[in-house]
């Protein structure tokens, strides 16, 4: 009996590679493996032009004195990446790049885009030191924007601020996505407690789950980055940050549970108690968040 042709590896999607590969930057010390084994790399956190949440996605990088350059080639496509029309909306951002001592540092920064003979002689440099850039813009007609990010300093009051109106906001985006997800459930449960068939129901609900959760581990993978830096400037913080952290533990694990039963509704009979039962968990876990971080960042400490 002939054999069956051996199957191409599927390969991932560019957002799944960007996931994965921002996790091993991080679980590493921001060292990759693979095809940018290497590479000066970091991640970039901007705030979505039309979703207003953090959106990460790692580029790569060039020293220039006390900034940092960064690339918007997008691999020699033709359209400018997510992240640079981020930054064109909100400037505001938050880098994170390799310590050199095996960690990561994590600060905020402020993007300006480079134009006429400077962006030309720095993305000029960029080539010689890499020639997968100049293939870039060989790629492309569109000029391939250089983006100068300047550190911002972690004390300032303003950005203290800054950081309280963002925790604010996204925790009341977060609400909205869970409350919305509930309802989709409640609406195909019976009386009796038995989810209705519906083809559209697994679907709708991972939809939703996919949203809550992915908005959760992005929002809480960047406070675990940013509690360094506030228990350095607010250090009667301390025990409320540590309990922070060991919380954003427990939500990723029921968040893990959420998505196993919403892979199959139909089989979770006790899927909205569950979903009641993260939403409470939340609920407290921002109150608690808000209620230790807020007064500080707004000035008002004790």
């Amino acid at each position: 009996m002939p054999e069956e042709p051996e199957q191409p590896a599927q390969l991932p999607s560019p957002a799944e590679f960007n996931r994965q590969l921002m996790a091993d930057f991080r679980a590493n010390g921001g060292q990759v493996g693979g095809m940018f084994t290497g590479a000066p790399l970091v991640l970039l956190t901007t705030t979505g032009a039309r979703s207003g949440r953090p959106r990460s996605n790692p580029a790569v990088y060039a020293r220039d004195g006390d900034r940092l350059l960064v690339f918007a080639s997008n691999g020699g496509g033709d359209k400018n990446p997510d992240w640079y029309h981020n930054l064109l909306a909100d400037p505001r951002l938050t880098v994170e790049i390799a310590d050199g001592t095996g960690g990561v540092d994590r600060f905020p920064a402020t993007a300006e885009p480079l134009a006429g003979e400077e962006r030309d002689r720095r993305y000029a440099a960029q080539c010689e030191r890499d020639p997968a850039f100049a293939a870039y813009q060989q790629g492309t007609d569109r000029p391939i924007p250089v983006i100068a990010l300047h550190r911002l300093s972690a004390a300032d009051p303003a950005r203290h601020r800054a950081i309280a109106d963002h925790l604010i906001r996204v925790h009341a985006e977060l609400r909205d996505e869970l409350a919305d997800l509930r309802r989709q459930a409640a609406a195909h449960q019976t009386a009796s407690g038995a989810l209705r068939p519906a083809p559209s129901l697994g679907e709708q609900l991972t939809r939703h789950c996919l949203t809550l959760c992915g908005a959760l581990h992005e929002h809480h993978t960047n406070e675990d980055g940013a509690f360094t830096e506030l228990e350095r400037q607010f250090p009667e913080l301390a025990p409320g940050i540590a309990r922070l952290r060991e919380e954003h533990k427990t939500v990723a694990r029921t968040l893990a549970e959420l998505e196993a039963l919403i892979a199959d509704p139909d089989a979770a009979p006790d899927l909205v108690a569950e979903l009641d039962r993260l939403a409470s968990g939340l609920e407290q876990h921002f109150d608690y968040e808000e209620e230790q971080l807020l007064p500080a960042l707004y000035g008002r400490r004790p």
